[in-house]
């Protein structure tokens, strides 16, 4: 046998690489295996599509999702082709910038499924969790093998601390996801589902938001809605994405009086268009809050810059539509917003 520089081993001089080579093998870490329920994929692996192009998501109805609802212990509702609970943090006394925060301003967790034409389910969402709540609940995911791809604030000079989680996972068991979520959820303070608030009239000039943001917004639980989604095609890992879900800026209302507003919103951009946004969000007199992903794999990829600002509601609304119209999206309107 050879030695590295060329002379030949002796048997004692072999012996002591074999020696050597066993001794490191030993020390080498040995990766970790984590368990993934049945249902789920670990890791979020990237799904191809066939030889056509990306796998494209199919219509479903309530009636597919029964197994879900039973899981989550709450009822859902069909937003186009997505399955969609809330699950709002009303048990939440939470205050940013002195604004009592409504819970459909910036506390509304949110989880979707959509079925895929393979049988394959995707689950996208977002969770409101307190920093108390945030390691434990971050936990109880990883074990069920659902994926955090962001943890973010959507608010500033916030009592208490609240963070915001965007789950994902794939699997052929929504069922076996959704107990995966209930568990989640089960350890955090988010409440039981409550009966549909009766609606009130807002103390806003709707049709002069509408008019200056150039879509006809919804009202969600006392705050107006302004919704816009990317005209591209977004796919997540090999996979289509419906309209809308996790490529949405969304303008929030939230009425303070006299037809003044608390304004909490996001927009969703491709890296070109990120610098005329922030500054369009500055001249317009909004506060900066965060600039991140919500997602892993998603194609083109996408950026969320969240902002906060208070004011005249209209005179708002003039300012950040320049914003909206900085980035490549098309509105979405009652009563498919949201």
């Amino acid at each position: 046998m050879m030695a590295e520089d060329g002379s030949r081993d002796t048997p004692s001089r072999a012996g002591t690489s074999r020696r050597h080579v066993l001794a490191a093998m030993a020390l080498a870490p040995v990766p970790a295996v984590v368990a993934t329920p049945a249902g789920a994929v670990a890791g979020g692996a990237t799904v191809r599509g066939t030889s056509r192009g990306p796998a494209a998501p199919v219509p479903t109805t309530l009636s597919d999702w029964t197994a879900v609802a039973d899981a989550l212990g709450r009822p859902g509702e069909m937003k186009r082709v997505m399955y969609h609970t809330g699950l709002p943090r009303r048990d939440l006394v939470l205050i940013s910038r002195g604004v009592l925060i409504k819970p459909a301003l910036a506390l509304g967790s949110h989880v979707s499924f959509v079925r895929y034409s393979d049988g394959a389910t995707l689950l996208m969402g977002d969770a409101v969790v307190t920093e108390r709540e945030l390691q434990s609940f971050g936990d109880a995911l990883y074990e069920h093998g659902i994926e955090r791809t962001a943890l973010h604030k959507h608010l500033l000079s916030q009592f208490p601390d609240v963070w915001w989680v965007h789950v994902h996972a794939y699997g052929h068991d929504p069922a076996a996801i959704a107990r995966g979520l209930r568990a989640a959820f089960d350890r955090i303070g988010t409440p039981p589902p409550s009966p549909p608030a009766q609606a009130r009239p807002l103390d806003l000039d709707t049709a002069g938001i509408d008019a200056a943001m150039g879509v006809r917004g919804v009202v969600d639980d006392g705050v107006y809605k302004s919704i816009f989604a990317r005209r591209e095609t977004v796919t997540d890992g090999g996979r289509i994405l419906p309209p809308g879900l996790g490529s949405t800026t969304a303008v929030n209302f939230q009425p303070l009086g006299g037809g003044r507003a608390a304004v909490s919103g996001d927009c969703v951009m491709v890296a070109d268009e990120v610098q005329n946004v922030l500054g369009a969000l500055r001249r317009a007199g909004a506060e900066l809050v965060e600039v991140h992903h919500h997602g892993l794999r998603d194609e083109p990829r996408l950026f969320f810059a969240h902002f906060w600002a208070a004011g005249d509601a209209v005179g708002l609304a003039r300012g950040l539509r320049a914003a909206v119209d900085a980035t490549n999206v098309a509105p979405v309107a009652a009563p498919d917003a949201g």
